[in-house]
């Protein structure tokens, strides 16, 4: 399957920059599968579709201040991306890398030294000097994603995190779940609905680039998931009795899909890349935002859809000017 079947031109001016001023009034697409079609609600309207007896699955991670911005002895500006949060030596993503050398020492906005050490899989060793808890608490930023041009404002530290966020890992926002506010999932969980939590540290695996043409020879970059006893028995108590369960996010999706149809607790790493052909054991109707062209994540929504109308919803969402990425507007796949 060529890579180039997931790709559409989308106008840089639907890029949202900033969320909607509140969560829930966002715009989400409704795409029904079974019937074909495509509706055009307020997020606040989620609530429809929900009846007694389905179950709602969230991935409660939260974003930690994972960018850190410092200064080489020339007096060039170097930024350190983490990719996990680990003491006293981290992997992480370097800017510009090419120029910083091994074993070259920079100093960040703290005060502190980090040595920028030797390649990792995707990226850069690089060691602290006291606890790194400890430095992004002082100097760390809100690591948004690339497309969103501009640096990360106070505002961001609540925007860029869901209501419902606690396990503290992730260096991406799992997205989806930013439109949900504590009023949505009240009037969801009065509807008899079960509310379920996962976790998936949402990393650069998620996003990192796909470079080979033909997907299948993608391997994703694995990230830490738990899905715990109570979520596990929840989820097989909605699938046995009948009920559908509703996904938030393609993080979400992946670690239902990753623990299978048997749903036993678990807890370690996946890189489960799902594309079309994966047939889908868990999940019944994913809620998920609108995602890059050729990423795995629009790759995975292609899988839930189908290729042929994921692309006609895409055609349609820029025609009719939806916000796309982290900060845009969401979709709900029946």
């Amino acid at each position: 399957m060529k890579l180039a079947e997931f790709s559409y031109e989308l106008p840089s001016e639907l890029i949202a920059q900033y969320p909607a001023q509140e969560r829930d009034k966002c715009r989400l697409m409704v795409m029904d599968r079974a019937a074909h079609t495509i509706e055009h609600k307020t997020f606040t309207d989620i609530t429809e579709y929900f009846k007694e007896g389905d179950c709602l699955v969230l991935n409660n991670t939260r974003v930690i201040p994972a960018r850190l911005f410092a200064k080489r002895k020339t007096g060039g500006k170097v930024e350190i991306f983490l990719l996990e949060k680990k003491d006293p030596v981290s992997d992480a993503l370097i800017r510009p890398t090419a120029r910083v050398k091994e074993g070259e020492k920079v100093l960040l906005e703290s005060g502190d030294e980090a040595e920028v050490m030797g390649r990792s899989e995707v990226g850069r060793y690089v060691k602290f000097a006291r606890p790194l808890d400890e430095i992004l608490r002082e100097a760390g930023h809100i690591p948004l994603p690339p497309y969103i041009s501009r640096r990360d404002e106070a505002r961001d530290k609540s925007d860029y995190q869901t209501v419902y966020g606690v396990k503290e890992g992730a260096t991406a926002s799992p997205t989806a779940g930013l439109h949900f506010t504590d009023d949505i999932l009240e009037k969801i969980r009065a509807k008899g609905v079960n509310i379920a939590y996962v976790t998936l540290h949402t990393n650069y695996g998620t996003f990192r680039p796909i470079k080979c043409e033909d997907i299948e020879g993608h391997k994703m970059h694995a990230e830490y998931f738990e899905l715990t006893q109570e979520a596990a028995d929840t989820v097989r108590r909605t699938k046995d009795s009948g009920g559908a369960v509703f996904a938030v996010g393609t993080t979400t999706n992946r670690v239902l899909e990753h623990c299978g149809s048997a749903l036993k607790a678990s807890s370690g790493r996946t890189g489960l890349f799902i594309y079309p052909g994966y047939r889908f054991k868990v999940v019944d109707h994913l809620i998920t935002n609108f995602h890059l062209p050729c990423s795995t994540l629009f790759i995975l929504a292609s899988a839930f859809a189908g290729n042929e109308f994921i692309m006609k919803a895409y055609r349609k969402a820029i025609e009719e000017h939806y916000r796309f990425f982290s900060y845009g507007d969401a979709t709900l796949i029946l």
